[in-house]
């Protein structure tokens, strides 16, 4: 005969439950993971916290007082300091965003190099990134202190209050965009002794070999053997793609902020391509999941959305410095009310970031967790029906914990960990552990009914 449980004790039992499940170690399909069905990972370009969210409600923003900042940069040219300040501009400039930017930017944790590394750039020998023409009294020169509200991007700040905003998420390395790209993918940014050879290689936080390292043309491949999260996915039979627009690339080739775009398109590697160079996507025959991004409309009305998918922009809508900002958001609108429009909708997760600060003002100091980072914050979005509503997570996160979503729900936990995805390489530690990530899985509530699309205007003037 059944026994009979009182509601309290089974209230327990379950509760009990629940918690045993969670302390097991990777998350299964019954704690509700598993109704996402698809992640799709958008990246746009070189945004801080601060310039995009400092003022927004309750987040970890631009410190003020009745209104005012009380934070100030100096800028040593004019002896005078420089308050964040309201920039209704669509064109910005920002500022140098590579390793020695981010020094000087940081300054020992003082955050107060802002408009100092803008100085050093001369007619005669620039560093990267510097552009000699933008000098003192004019707009771009201190314009990495501005920054934007929902007079500018009210899309973005519509999906922070009816979905998730994260205010602690860090640029994975403290340097430029294809580091930052290679630890999206990756988990790590290397250079390699030996071409092949996932044991050569070591950290490169600053220049991994770029695309136009080999020979006097661009686009030609450079050699990534170290292991990326396509192997792990195409082994267990879990279907991606990388999507990247083809046009002009949102940054430039030589690591400079300002430059001759070239041509970007999937069937060439760069530095928003980076999957190609990958020895494991070639020899797993993946080559053909790099795709345009009209590709993803395509895979949507047809119902075949991949389980994971990374979302790039070209140069006219990445919002990198100085492409426009309404441009950039009537893109990424469009991409995701394309998503809310399918049948996809219900069992996806999207995750909403920009690869790196732009060399725009932030305020809060990163935490160091190895050689090569974490960079400074750049905004963070969750869009998806079960994404909690009007959340602002305050977790430690930085694009590790994208992959370690991604492997939570179709990898069972497996970690890019040489000791055990079958195929060592050097990397010094396993990101996806690093001390202090938080979890992606608090931003949702997988017990709520499927929320409702928020389709939002499109229209970029």
């Amino acid at each position: 005969m059944p026994t009979v449980v009182g509601r309290t004790t089974l209230a327990a039992l379950l509760a009990t439950a629940a918690l045993l499940a969670l302390a097991a170690g990777p998350v299964s399909a019954a704690t509700g993971i598993g109704k996402i069905k698809h992640v799709v990972v958008i990246m746009q370009e070189n945004r801080s916290f601060d310039s995009y969210f400092g003022t927004y409600p309750g987040a970890d923003g631009i410190p003020m007082r009745h209104g005012r900042p009380t934070v100030c940069v100096p800028d040593p040219l004019r002896h005078r300091c420089v308050r964040p300040y309201h920039d209704h501009h669509d064109l910005n400039y920002g500022g140098p965003h590579e390793q020695n930017a981010f020094n000087t930017d940081l300054d020992g944790g003082r955050m107060d190099g802002f408009i100092r590394i803008r100085q050093t750039c001369s007619n005669t020998l620039d560093p990267p990134d510097c552009d000699p023409s933008i000098a003192p009294g004019t707009r771009g020169y201190q314009d990495m202190m501005g920054y934007h509200d929902a007079r500018e991007i009210p899309n973005y700040w519509t999906y922070a209050k009816r979905f998730v905003l994260q205010d602690h998420m860090f640029e994975p390395n403290a340097s430029w965009s294809l580091p930052a790209h290679l630890f999206l993918t990756s988990e790590w940014s290397a250079r390699c002794t030996t071409p092949g050879d996932p044991l050569s290689c070591t950290s490169a936080n600053e220049v991994p070999p770029l695309p136009s390292d080999i020979g006097p043309a661009p686009h030609v491949a450079p050699d990534y053997p170290w292991t990326d999260l396509t192997w792990l996915l195409h082994r267990r039979g879990v279907s991606w793609a990388y999507y990247l627009k083809k046009g002009k690339e949102p940054d430039c080739e030589t690591g400079k902020q300002f430059c001759r775009f070239i041509d970007q398109d999937p069937r060439t590697p760069g530095i928003w391509n980076p999957l190609p160079s990958f020895d494991t996507v070639r020899e797993d025959g993946q080559l053909g999941n790099v795709q345009d991004t009209s590709q993803i409309y395509r895979a949507l009305r047809a119902g075949r959305l991949p389980a994971v998918s990374w979302v790039i922009p070209s140069g006219d809508v990445s919002e990198h410095p100085t492409s426009s900002v309404r441009k950039g958001q009537a893109y990424v609108t469009s991409i995701v009310n394309a998503i809310m429009r399918s049948s996809a909708w219900r069992s996806t997760a999207i995750f909403l970031t920009w690869d790196d600060w732009g060399g725009f003002y932030d305020h809060v100091r990163p935490p160091v967790v190895d050689a090569s980072g974490y960079g400074f914050r750049v905004p963070g979005l969750v869009i998806s029906p079960y994404a909690r509503r009007g959340r602002i997570d305050h977790q430690r996160l930085s694009f590790d914990a994208y992959a370690k979503f991604i492997e939570d729900r179709f990898l069972g936990g497996q970690r890019l960990d040489p000791r055990t995805d079958g195929r060592p390489d050097s990397r010094p530690s396993v990101r996806e552990r690093a001390s202090g990530l938080g979890d992606l899985r608090r931003d949702f509530d997988f017990r709520q009914h499927p929320r409702s699309p928020v389709l939002l205007p499109t229209r970029a003037g």
